[in-house]
């Protein structure tokens, strides 16, 4: 397993580097695929509260990644619970490798999405199914999407309370989404090509 401790706009201790890699290192009881972990630590000055240390944990499985962000008082409180997403996630992964591998235990054939049933197909037995059943849309919307410029999408989704707003780009002609970050700002996602 290869592991990276970065430090991002900090520099990471010698001590909080070792103390990263040996629990990141445990990763390993829940997934033997685990290839490359990257531990970022970052000191954010916008937060309140005096959480300050963020800890961005990404861990590269075969055929999945994971990846938690937390931020905390301290950097070692910020990588514990970094640590503990990660793994929770990790151990679902291993669940459904286990379910699938047994499948008197593991087979669901119907899942209650809003008022309706969504049937979700068993597998036969020479089937592989690489991510198991997967998240079930639950709602589809549809709507006629007009040409606007971002300040007048910014505006829209204002109004309608929304996080994000899918448009078209009146400057460019490209389907764009306007988004709310994490730290109040908006951001700006396009479709280009």
């Amino acid at each position: 397993m290869e592991i990276l401790v970065r430090g991002r706009n900090c520099r990471v201790p010698e001590r909080l580097r070792e103390t990263a890699v040996e629990k990141v290192e445990k990763l390993s009881r829940f997934a033997r695929d685990v290839g490359r972990v990257e531990v970022d630590f970052a000191v954010v000055h916008h937060r309140h509260d005096g959480e300050s240390h963020e800890c961005e944990i990404t861990a590269h499985l075969t055929r999945h990644f994971v990846k938690a962000q937390v931020t905390a008082r301290e950097a070692e409180e910020a990588l514990d619970l970094a640590i503990d997403k990660v793994e929770h996630q990790v151990s679902k992964i291993k669940e459904r490798r286990v379910a699938r591998s047994h499948p008197r235990h593991g087979r669901v054939s119907s899942s209650i999405v809003g008022n309706g049933v969504a049937a979700i197909p068993e597998l036969d037995d020479d089937e592989e199914d690489p991510d198991g059943p997967g998240p079930v849309i639950a709602k589809t919307k549809r709507f006629t999407v007009k040409p606007m410029d971002p300040e007048e999408a910014a505006l829209q989704m204002e109004l309608l309370g929304h996080a994000f707003f899918l448009f078209t780009n009146a400057e460019n002609g490209h389907a764009a989404v306007l988004y709310r970050r994490r730290d109040g700002a908006l951001g700006l996602i396009e479709a280009v090509g």
